[in-house]
């Protein structure tokens, strides 16, 4: 039994070619990586044009989060509720700097991905630390800011209208799954 049986490659009277360097496995990888951050990128500068150009409608959001004024009837956690308008604001123009923060690291980590494609691991790696810190405002945003933060302090939860409870935990596994391709890609 050969082992490298199925490494071979062969066509009867015909010469195999290399493939061009842009079919190539380690490149196909790197650029499903750059599409995804790319991706990352461009999801966040939307959220936060969308927030800063629809300003209201998000923050009658926040603001009936913070107030802690649609949870369950009994709810004895009330005395955590910030129903100060300026205390909104600020928490809201927070997350909006927060996003484009976000969107600024993927964004940038696409170009320095893509410039930097071709290099050896060690190269490609080093371009890897924008989206890493993408990543971990990303985390900083969805997972403590919306889901600690909003989800369990506020008790967004209970609110049967003002809950981004299951938005926010689909962020932290999209975040981790390119946190996945980063460490992998090489």
């Amino acid at each position: 039994c050969d082992p490298f049986f199925f490494e071979k490659r062969s066509v009867p009277n015909q010469t195999l070619k290399p493939l061009p360097h842009f079919m190539e496995m380690n490149s196909a990888r790197r650029m499903g990586l750059v599409v995804t951050v790319f991706g990352l990128g461009l999801m966040h500068a939307i959220v936060a044009f969308g927030n800063l150009t629809d300003y209201w409608t998000n923050f009658e959001f926040v603001k009936h989060v913070l107030s802690m004024d649609t949870l369950f009837p009994h709810t004895r956690v009330l005395y955590r509720a910030l129903p100060q308008t300026w205390v909104h604001h600020l928490f809201y123009m927070l997350i909006i700097l927060a996003e484009l923060s976000i969107a600024a690291l993927f964004l940038s980590a696409t170009a320095s991905l893509y410039k930097n494609r071709n290099l050896d691991e060690a190269g490609f790696s080093y371009a890897k630390k924008h989206a890493y810190w993408g990543v971990a405002a990303g985390m900083a945003l969805w997972l403590l800011a919306f889901t600690v933060v909003g989800g369990e302090w506020f008790s967004m939860w209970q609110s049967a209208v003002w809950n981004a409870t299951a938005t926010a935990r689909a962020q932290v596994v999209i975040l981790l799954l390119v946190y996945l391709l980063l460490v992998t890609v090489a």
